[in-house]
């Protein structure tokens, strides 16, 4: 705010210094300027007097000529007066009119507010670098998910434009470069409620300079990348623990689990979907040749994927600097160059250039010579999204969805990555039992996930572990169970148990828990909310184990010991 008030000054300057000097000649030569009373006596008006008068006059109030009607002089004065306030006023306001249009006043006054509402966030939230559709898609994920989401972005226009979506929360935007580290010290980085920051701007070495900026301003924090090159990515590693997403690198995994493994990347997109998605439809790619229209990074990265899996194909580019690759055809995007490279024999066309209209002609031309030839297009424009819905391609590949989906992994539980991982490891079979027994339990809708840490300092679990009345263990199952209603079950399920660094995948409801066993839920919020009772409350565990709420209050606690010790003694006197 200081920055702000100087600015205020320094502007305002010479127009206050004309406005004190004009005020102070006019109200000393009132003071001085000869006037009788109604007695006729000579008198002079105060100062008090005069800076009264000068003070409704030059605001063009006018209240009259006060105490005494004036003299001619005082008269005369008067009107000089009037005409060099008037010009002052204007000269003033002006000033200020000009300073609250000018940039740079505007952007600094917005800075201050922007941080003062970042000191106002008292819960979790996440540092955006960027404001391209990579970065929407993000933020309005974790929105959904119950995240404010703070944003940085260079472009004033795009930041604009980014605050007109729809949020539940609305986003906290400021217009500046995020590569300063002064930006992200404003965007609240250093603050315990900011969970990650994450660099999705448009220039790869903007995105390596904020990650390694904000890995040295605060080191315990999550630090997500974009890049799009080898060089960057294993910069970004071997700086260490700064996550970089390499959108080709994604493709390739997607594609390779997509021929190897559908099912694995079926349960992969839907549960790292916003709460709420559908659950895709199976992607069934069929057997045969692949025609790639377009040899850049994204041919490149499907061709050496199609390698790995041993699938035949055929490129086709323009580029006369493209060599070592005999499988490239360099031609046109003609229907010439489609039937020479077999495009009426394929059984799948990746239309992959970095231009959305060849893109979709190349579609058209390829459904005329072969109707029933899957095809896999490119989008690359957000506004050219109508364009590729008219292309009615089997698949869409949009750079800005595999980011946003790798990016929440990381982001919305740790042990999420994790389970992907096993899941991967153990193959369709696994990844289709997972898709079952998680669609029984929550439905169609994507669901919510979130980590459970059997750790014994938390005052419900200490209870659970060490002081166990009727010596039952703490299983899953029990803390499934609504902690309200011992006899319904959370809508919620267990998918993988983490003991001792040992995965297991979708554990028995009756495994017996152990301190320091980590276990990932999938199911509905209000599950996991209630779910945390069995951390806080310590007799929510011996509820749900017996079916009988233990009293709370200390009063009632001690009556229930003196109840239950009268009924041991009768019962000892009985016998």
């Amino acid at each position: 705010m200081i920055d702000v008030i100087y600015m205020i000054l320094r502007r305002l300057r010479v127009p206050l210094i004309i406005l004190i000097a004009v005020y102070a000649i006019s109200i000393f030569g009132l003071a001085i300027a000869p006037g009788v009373d109604p007695d006729g006596n000579p008198w002079r008006m105060g100062f008090f007097h005069a800076t009264y008068v000068m003070s409704y006059t030059a605001t063009t109030i006018g209240f009259g000529e006060v105490p005494f009607p004036f003299s001619d002089q005082q008269r005369a004065w008067l009107i000089i007066s009037i005409y060099l306030s008037v010009l002052a006023w204007t000269y003033a306001v002006g000033s200020v009119f000009a300073m609250t249009t000018d940039r740079t006043f505007r952007r600094t006054v917005a800075r201050n507010v922007f941080r003062w509402q970042v000191k106002r966030l008292s819960g979790p939230f996440f540092v955006i670098c960027g404001a391209g559709r990579s970065a929407l898609a993000l933020a309005q994920a974790l929105d959904q998910l119950g995240h404010r989401v703070v944003v940085v972005e260079i472009d004033g226009e795009r930041a604009t434009r980014f605050a007109l979506n729809e949020f539940l929360s609305p986003p906290l935007i400021m217009e500046a470069d995020a590569s300063h580290p002064g930006s992200l010290k404003d965007a609240g980085i250093h603050r315990r409620w900011c969970q990650g920051v994450i660099a999705l701007t448009s220039n790869e070495h903007a995105n390596q300079t904020i990650a390694i900026g904000a890995k040295l301003l605060r080191e315990d924090i999550t630090v997500i990348a974009r890049v799009t090159d080898a060089e960057g990515t294993n910069n970004l590693h071997a700086f260490g623990n700064v996550h970089a997403v390499n959108p080709f690198q994604v493709l390739a995994t997607n594609l390779s689990l997509d021929i190897a493994a559908p099912e694995v990347l079926r349960m992969e997109d839907w549960v790292t979907a916003a709460p709420g998605t559908p659950i895709p439809t199976r992607i069934n790619l069929p057997k045969g040749k692949w025609v790639l229209i377009g040899y850049g990074r994204f041919g490149q990265t499907i061709s050496a994927t199609l390698d790995e899996a041993r699938v035949p194909w055929k490129a086709i580019d323009p580029d006369r600097d493209l060599a070592g690759e005999a499988r490239l055809q360099r031609g046109d995007n003609s229907e010439g160059s489609l039937k020479a490279a077999g495009v009426a024999r394929a059984s799948v066309l990746v239309a992959g250039t970095d231009n959305d209209t060849i893109n979709l002609s190349v579609t058209t031309i390829a459904r005329r010579l072969n109707p029933d030839i899957y095809v896999i297009i490119r989008q690359n424009q957000s506004a050219d999204r109508l364009l590729i819905d008219a292309a009615r391609a089997n698949l869409r590949v949009v750079h800005s969805q595999l980011v946003v989906r790798e990016i929440l992994q990381t982001l919305k539980t740790p042990l999420l990555g994790d389970f992907i991982s096993l899941v991967r490891q153990q193959g369709n079979t696994a990844a289709s039992r997972v898709i079952e027994r998680v669609m029984a339990t929550v439905g169609n809708a994507a669901p919510r996930n979130w980590a459970f840490h059997c750790d014994p300092t938390q005052p419900g679990l200490f209870n659970a572990f060490f002081r166990n009345r009727g010596g039952r263990a703490l299983t899953i199952e029990q803390i499934l169970r609504d902690p309200r209603h011992h006899e319904t079950r959370l809508t919620a399920l267990a998918v993988m148990l983490v003991r001792r660094g040992e995965r297991t995948l979708l554990p028995d409801p009756s495994t017996e828990l152990r301190p320091g066993d980590r276990l990932l839920f999938m199911g509905q919020e209000m599950a996991r909310q209630l779910q945390l009772n069995f951390l806080e409350d310590p007799l929510a565990v011996d509820y749900v184990r017996t079916g009988i709420q233990q009293p709370r209050g200390w009063l009632f606690r001690r009556l229930d010991a003196w109840w239950r010790m009268r009924q041991e003694a009768r019962q000892v006197r009985q016998d």
